[in-house]
């Protein structure tokens, strides 16, 4: 009896690592063929060959030569393998972004991040840039933006475009077949809202109002850039860059101040891309099918434009009060406030000043706050989302009213218009709660490693840090550098990859790796 269950055990451990390996394959496939199309950028700006300085070509061939060759043979080699289950999915998302992360870094490492003083990032910092990119954090090794080559500003935008909306999600759009198994691979990436009832329609659906998005915000700030005076507006180049980051809540920028140098109707424009960004897909879809009243009345889009309302207010008076840059100038304070805010909220990391370190603690507590609620579940953006924070504040009032109220009063839980029962809604604020408090440990480690590395920093720019790199956001009071501890590096690499799968995937993989083993009887 126990041979039997012990070979049974080590079978369906073979099916679930053929499950696995097949689906790392076909991510790896896509992301390959993503790499192909970004050569276009090497070779339209003649980066390569005896002209150029450096070659940008042959480090993303070889890029694409190894997802091309692991994903080929894992994905048709285990091609019949038993679809994904939960255990698998999370195993499978935890990994994918892991190694999808460490691939991509290699142009990062190979090509020279600084094309006048031709300096190379370490393979570490190379795999920092690369998790910052795919994760849309936005934290980067780079001091000088304006100095990196065209292909290495368009490799960074283009991953934080496509991690925006997740690979996986890519992958299920281009490769899925119906079935429970895609929708639990499309939940192990930290999405569960759907636009249709088949999770293959409901992928294609989101890409195709990505890139409608991205179109008209590249289309907008070209325009713009167009009308207005030289050094003001945006070039072709920069409206691409900054819309394909801007939308995906990423915060990469083509240049060394972020968005400071552009004008005020570029940065509007900019902080409504960021805006958009940060609702979730399935509200868009109900705009565009003109539902605008189940659009408005979304909980999550209500609690996204109440906390900016609050957010902006409280900021700009602490800031007008406590800080020496704006005593005096009410409007200036109001207007890098707001969009620090919702730069914040909505986890994308563009920025309209030079540096935080001026600002106070409560002004870096404010913004530190937002980052970890961060934007509407089933968007581009991170933090713990707003669904989670509306639950946790909900149970709160529910339970508070459970408390004073008669045994025998009959309660409604009400999330938006959907009615819940006692049992629902309970599920619902205790894993918000569990993914919260699960939040908050890992942020509290990497504060207080990061806290023993930096020493001379206030504890206000260490968790403003913290939190910008698990809420995968890249806003930064220059803790972040290339000349960071590696061990600070390491940390805040973790973050970012907990912070974009949300948890979840991480313990299950390392429970599948290195869990307790059971005796089986």
């Amino acid at each position: 009896m126990r041979v039997k269950t012990v070979e049974g055990n080590v079978e369906e451990k073979m099916s679930d690592l053929k499950s696995v390996l097949r689906d790392l394959g076909g991510i790896f496939i896509i992301v390959g063929f993503i790499t192909l199309f970004s050569l276009v950028v090497p070779l339209f700006f003649g980066e390569y060959g005896s002209n150029c300085r450096f070659d940008a070509v042959t480090p993303l061939v070889i890029t694409l030569f190894i997802f091309f060759g692991l994903g080929l043979p894992l994905y048709f080699g285990f091609k019949k393998a038993d679809p994904a289950n939960f255990k698998t999915a999370m195993v499978t998302a935890a990994l994918g972004w892991l190694f999808i992360s460490l691939i991509s870094s290699i142009p990062f490492w190979l090509i020279p991040y600084d094309k006048v003083q031709m300096l190379h990032m370490t393979p570490l910092s190379a795999f920092f840039e690369s998790m910052s990119g795919w994760t849309g954090t936005g934290l980067t090794m780079v001091a000088n933006e304006e100095h990196l080559p065209y292909t290495l500003q368009f490799w960074r935008s283009l991953i934080q475009w496509v991690g925006g909306v997740g690979v996986i999600v890519l992958t299920l759009s281009i490769l899925a077949r119906p079935g429970t198994g895609s929708f639990v691979l499309y939940k192990g990436e930290a999405r569960d809202q759907k636009t249709h009832p088949s999770i293959v329609s409901t992928v294609r659906t989101i890409w195709w109002i990505f890139l409608m998005y991205t179109v008209i915000g590249i289309t907008a700030l070209t325009i713009i850039g167009a009308l207005s005076p030289p050094g003001v507006g945006m070039t072709p180049w920069e409206s691409l860059n900054h819309a394909m980051t801007g939308l995906a809540t990423g915060g990469f920028s083509v240049t060394d101040d972020s968005i400071a140098s552009f004008g005020t109707i570029s940065q509007i424009a900019i902080l409504l891309l960021m805006v958009t960004g940060s609702i979730a897909f399935a509200a868009h879809y109900q705009l565009l099918k003109g539902r605008i009243k189940k659009f408005l009345s979304d909980p999550q889009f209500k609690a996204l434009i109440t906390l900016i309302i609050l957010g902006v207010i409280g900021l700009t008076v602490v800031n007008f009060h406590n800080t020496q840059l704006y005593h005096d100038n009410f409007l200036l304070a109001l207007k890098q406030s707001g969009f620090q805010f919702v730069s914040a909220i909505t986890c994308t990391g563009f920025s309209t000043v030079q540096s935080f370190s001026s600002w106070s603690e409560p002004a870096k507590l404010i913004l530190a706050s937002a980052m970890i609620i961060g934007g509407a579940a089933g968007s581009t953006s991170g933090g713990i989302k707003l669904f989670r924070a509306i639950l946790l504040y909900k149970g709160v009032g529910w339970r508070i009213k459970r408390a004073i109220s008669t045994p025998r009063r009959v309660f409604v839980h009400k999330l938006g218009e959907k009615s819940l029962s006692k049992e629902e809604a309970l599920d619902l604020i205790n894993e918000a709660a569990i993914i919260s408090f699960m939040w908050a440990i890992l942020l509290i480690i990497g504060v207080l490693l990061i806290g023993v590395i930096f020493p001379e920093r206030t504890l206000g720019d260490v968790i403003f840090e913290v939190c910008s790199a698990q809420g995968n956001v890249g806003l930064s009071t220059g803790i972040t550098s290339i000349e960071m501890h590696p061990l600070a590096k390491i940390m805040l690499i973790f973050n970012m990859w907990v912070g974009r799968l949300e948890i979840i995937p991480i313990i299950v993989l390392i429970r599948s790796m290195f869990g307790i083993k059971r005796n089986i009887l």
